[in-house]
């Protein structure tokens, strides 16, 4: 009733609504129209019965409204529910589009916000339902028993007092075990950043505020990401063009290098490199950390949190923790076909190679079929090896153009040549 009410753009007044009746009238009853429904339970026979209906309406609306008092948030949620289990991170906005595409009205920001979350809490349990996080938890541990998982709790408070039998969930720790077992074929870096929440919840997950001795030589060294010095300098002296010198700073490998930028980011000023210094050089330059960041100038691994954990970052903590078991679940139930599958391939490639030894004449007739295409690319090969203080000749400066005095070409390719600006031969 609500939906046709919706749909044919009227509206009704509710007289009586009890456990087994309910009646309405519309809203301009006796005003031009007479539309009125009467329906009674029938407690036997277990069903409604419309025990009396005056046909259609025979209003009409003097006013066109953007938005219908029928189309509650409750009706809205009911009807964007599907869209919502797919994509539980569907926007407000798509949830206006949708309410439009469907109904034809323009619902408020506030009305669509709370039908969203009213899905949600219908598809994926509440906000405050923590209890149930222990439970499944529990229960992944009954399939997963080699999963790590560490609970931290507070006291409770209510005012001032302390609530006695009641704790707060400050803190959780998973992980599961193909990422421990995986992690000792890995290289011996941790990236640690961190992922913001959204909706009710304004924490984070994986960040570390202290690390209380754990990051000390000689049990691990703790390195800094690039990207995320150059944004802190950014934001402290907004000075863009000295952007990519502060990053190159931190890629150099040779202390001949390092030491050829920093002078110049000094020339450009002194408060520059007081900045700079203020960080050990061990912590954001690859000349300086000994080998033990393998490389890796970036935090940018850990931006796969993100992708694991993309339309889930909304929901309540329970439904979080379950979204991340089953998207890893199926990454890894992926990953070991297609480990699986390679391994195969590699086995008949092994026999097809045994069977070439043995029968070399057949094998070149038959193995016309199997081709591998190794594209090079043009230009000079790239050089894969670093460079330290003796290769200075590969050390110097770019080239610059005798003809514009840009760096990057030489005069024969400099497109200047030959303009009327560059002069004609013989000036």
């Amino acid at each position: 009733m609500k939906d046709y009410t919706i749909r044919r753009g009227v509206d009704y007044q509710i007289y009586e609504s009890e456990p087994t009746t309910f009646y309405a009238k519309c809203t301009h009853y006796g005003k031009g129209c007479d539309w009125l429904i009467r329906i009674t339970k029938m407690q036997k026979k277990y069903y409604w019965e419309i025990r009396r209906y005056n046909g259609s309406h025979t209003c009409t609306r003097s006013t066109i409204s953007q938005d219908h008092s029928k189309l509650d948030s409750k009706t809205v949620a009911e009807a964007i529910k599907p869209l919502v289990e797919v994509d539980p991170s569907l926007k407000v906005k798509s949830v206006i589009a949708e309410v439009q595409s469907k109904f034809n009205y323009t619902i408020s920001y506030r009305k669509a916000w709370l039908a969203k979350q009213k899905a949600i809490e219908s598809i994926f349990g509440g906000y405050e339902l923590y209890e149930a996080l222990p439970i499944w938890f529990e229960a992944m541990c009954h399939k997963e028993p080699l999963a790590v998982v560490h609970f931290e709790t507070m006291p409770a408070y209510q005012g001032d007092d302390l609530v006695h039998d009641i704790r707060v969930l400050h803190r959780v720790f998973w992980s599961y075990y193909p990422c421990i077992r995986a992690f000792r074929h890995c290289k011996p870096i941790v990236q640690v950043d961190e992922t913001h929440l959204y909706e009710k919840y304004k924490g984070r997950l994986s960040a570390i505020a202290q690390s209380n001795g754990a990051w000390s030589p000689l049990i691990a060294f703790h390195m800094f990401c690039i990207r995320h010095i150059e944004s802190n300098f950014l934001r402290k002296f907004k000075a863009p063009y000295l952007q990519k010198l502060i990053v190159n700073i931190g890629y150099l490998r040779t202390i001949w290098e390092y030491q050829m930028r920093y002078k110049r980011l000094k020339e450009w000023g002194m408060a520059y490199t007081n900045w700079l210094d203020r960080i050990p050089r061990e912590q954001y330059a690859l000349a300086f950390d000994g080998g033990y960041r393998w490389g890796h100038m970036t935090t940018n691994l850990v931006e796969c949190i993100n992708f694991v954990l993309k339309g889930a970052r909304n929901l309540p903590v329970t439904a979080l923790v379950k979204a991340t078991f089953y998207s890893l679940n199926e990454l890894f139930t992926r990953k070991r076909a297609e480990a699986e599958a390679r391994i195969n391939a590699g086995h008949v490639f092994s026999e097809m190679l045994t069977y070439a030894n043995n029968s070399a004449t057949v094998v070149n007739s038959k193995l016309t079929e199997f081709r591998v295409d190794i594209r090079v690319a043009k230009g000079r090969p790239k050089m894969t090896r670093f460079l330290n203080e003796m290769d200075t000749r590969m050390l110097r400066g770019p080239r610059r153009c005798k003809q514009c005095g840009v760096e990057g070409h030489n005069r024969n390719r400099c497109r200047q040549r030959g303009s009327p600006s560059a002069g004609a031969p013989g000036e």
